[in-house]
């Protein structure tokens, strides 16, 4: 209605709604990958995708909620969510492996908890709870991820 159009022309492209929304997860998730993938070329690679996701949080708010603030299945445990709701899991805890001297586990723990942060940064950020600068980010990320960081290392020294 808004654009003066009827519904025809989608469902010429598209059998039914269901293969629309497929589309629109799609094209959402190769925008998100976009984002994850400048992340990995920064510096500090591990800390760039923590940036990129909460940058997509904040600039495309409502791909972000379709994508990651959305009800999963009740038995979805936590050591799961990650490989299933992001396609580049894989490219992300290499990215720590490959700066870090740490095992692919303690990577994987790494990401978990850094994910918890971030995800809430980013949710705050979504949904215009509040807004923060990209420094601001940058500090945050960097602060919880060397805390974590020792406390693994420290944890492999005793």
């Amino acid at each position: 209605r808004y654009l003066g159009s009827s519904s025809r022309p989608i469902f010429t492209v598209f059998e039914n709604m269901g293969e629309v929304l497929d589309g629109i997860e799609d094209r959402a998730r190769e925008i998100y990958s976009d984002y994850v993938h400048q992340g990995l070329q920064q510096n500090l690679a591990f800390r760039g995708v923590g940036q990129a996701y909460i940058s997509f949080a904040m600039n495309e708010p409502q791909l972000f909620r379709l994508l990651f603030m959305r009800k999963l299945p009740d038995d979805m445990v936590l050591g799961k969510i990650l490989p299933e709701i992001d396609d580049n899991y894989p490219s992300i805890v290499k990215s720590i492996t490959d700066q870090y001297p740490v095992t692919n586990e303690d990577a994987v723990i790494l990401y978990r908890h850094l994910w918890i942060y971030s995800h809430g940064i980013a949710a705050l950020c979504a949904t215009s709870m509040c807004r923060f600068t990209e420094q601001e980010i940058s500090d945050m990320l960097t602060a919880v991820f060397k805390a974590l960081l020792f406390e693994r290392l420290a944890g492999k020294s005793k």
